[in-house]
């Protein structure tokens, strides 16, 4: 039997965190959401790593969470039941705090703890044809796991509607409501070598820092202590030779090393 999730690299720079279990639609189960964790440990290893990829093999993205997990979990001691559940919300915060910037590639049906995996990523990329559901009432459940990561997104008016209603949301309708940040005009493929791209062009220092800056400062009140917070982290990091490397480029018309570096 093939790894349900596979870490390989496509090019300078750049690895793809892989769901690779079609024949299941990519549901979460407990020996997926293990895969997952044991390749998201590999990706923060590589030393050249500018940029993680989450995409799925088949038709669909992912179908959700695996029924027979759910149906085995009422089997566990009630210890072992929440262990089991805290390793896909282990898995989600791992993957929101990834220090580089991380891509999702959505095409088919991407329900349920789907949109947990896809909002815990700085930007998501869908096909025409992709559709979107928090589909767990209709089973009983409730996305408590992703909660924390679909709410920011979707806020509390759009999550009431569609956690209750379990509708499926369209492309179009994710991109407005924010759940994905571009549709694919033409192929996926085609879409994300483009963001690829643009995200390669940061300079790899800042953007860990602007992922922390983001994930700091989202909620804080603005008082004077955020206004020094600000000073601080820009008055740190203007002086390293990333930020001067970017700075000659500018000026001097060229472009900085990090992106030679990474050039094919």
């Amino acid at each position: 039997m093939s790894e349900p999730v596979l870490l390989q690299q496509t090019s300078k720079g750049v690895w793809e965190l892989v769901l690779n279990n079609p024949d299941r639609h990519n549901a979460l189960s407990e020996t997926t959401i293990d895969a997952f964790h044991r390749c998201l440990e590999q990706a923060g290893t590589k030393p050249d790593l500018r940029l993680l990829i989450l995409k799925a093999e088949g038709k669909h993205f992912c179908a959700g969470a695996d029924l027979g997990w759910m149906q085995r979990a009422a089997a566990l001691s009630p210890d072992e039941n929440r262990a089991d559940a805290g390793r896909l919300a282990e898995l989600l915060w791992r993957l929101n705090r990834f220090p580089h910037p991380t891509l999702a590639l959505v095409q088919g049906a991407a329900f349920g703890g789907a949109l947990g995996l896809i909002c815990a990523c700085d930007v998501v990329v869908a096909a025409a044809d992709a559709r979107f559901s928090l589909s767990e009432t209709r089973l009983g459940l409730i996305p408590a796991t992703i909660a924390p990561y679909v709410l920011p997104v979707l806020g509390e008016r759009q999550a009431r509607r569609y956690m209750l209603s379990a509708e499926v949301i369209n492309a179009a309708d994710a991109e407005r409501l924010g759940l994905v940040h571009k549709i694919a005009e033409h192929s996926l493929a085609q879409t994300a070598a483009a963001m690829s791209s643009a995200l390669l062009r940061g300079g790899p220092c800042a953007q860990r820092a602007a992922k922390a800056l983001i994930r700091d400062y989202t909620g804080r009140p603005l008082d004077k202590a955020l206004s020094n917070d600000s000073a601080c982290r820009l008055a740190a990091l203007r002086i390293t030779g990333e930020a001067q490397e970017g700075l000659a480029a500018f000026l001097e018309k060229r472009t900085p090393g990090w992106e030679d570096e990474h050039a094919d």
